[in-house]
């Protein structure tokens, strides 16, 4: 099936990007539409090894921001060259719970580590695999801390952050989705997740016509 998009989530811990991914994927699959979903890091066998160092091996917590900056990018490199662009060269669509934005965020806005290295980084380990669309869910460091804690799970190294850096974390998603609203949309996480759901749909069907009109015919079909 041509034309089917690469589509990513973004936003931080306890924003319910992974919950969307999943429904997308969901959504897909309940109308015949071919996709994937993976995430970051992980997503390969190199990449979930490099995702239990990163969040929950016991002697990561002298990690550099170099070091994670790296491993990420790592991570990054297999998966894009692995699963990502093999799947979108036989028409499947790939969704994505997270990719390069969180690493221009995360280790940029709020790591501060230099911004151009970060995207010559970036531009190396993705090639020219660049998402059509990505959306981004924007909620504050309050709603997010009080997400995690329902969730009632062992916290991984990146969830143990302070509240201000997870304020650094939305400022540096609301800049890049300023910067790039061809590409990037942002969505108030603050809602339930049907609407956003929802919405997230209306997105989709408006700017990939194909996605509508699959799960139209698939519909139909369906009814009969």
């Amino acid at each position: 099936m041509p034309g089917l998009p690469f589509i990513t989530f973004e936003g931080s811990e306890g924003s319910g990007k992974s919950t969307q991914a999943d429904r997308l994927a969901v959504h897909f699959q309940r109308y015949g539409i071919p996709c994937i979903l993976t995430r970051e890091p992980g997503g390969t066998p190199i990449g979930e090894t490099i995702r239990e160092l990163l969040q929950f091996a016991p002697h990561n917590s002298t990690m550099t921001a170099e070091t994670e900056l790296l491993l990420f990018a790592a991570s990054r490199s297999q998966l894009v060259r692995e699963v990502i662009r093999p799947a979108l060269e036989r028409g499947t669509c790939v969704i994505a719970d997270r990719f390069f934005d969180s690493t221009t965020v995360y280790q940029g806005a709020a790591r501060k580590l230099d911004r151009q290295m970060i995207e010559r980084l970036n531009t190396f380990a993705v090639g020219d695999c660049l998402p059509n669309i990505t959306f981004v869910l924007d909620v504050d460091a309050a709603t997010a801390e009080s997400r995690m804690q329902r969730a009632r799970r062992k916290a991984d190294r990146m969830e143990q952050q302070p509240a201000e850096f997870y304020e650094r974390v939305r400022e540096g998603y609301r800049v890049i989705a300023a910067h790039d609203p061809g590409r990037i949309v942002l969505i108030d996480g603050s809602h339930g997740p049907d609407e956003i759901e929802n919405e997230i749909w209306e997105k989709l069907s408006s700017r990939f016509p194909i996605l509508a009109k699959t799960s139209n015919i698939e519909q139909r079909t369906s009814n009969h």
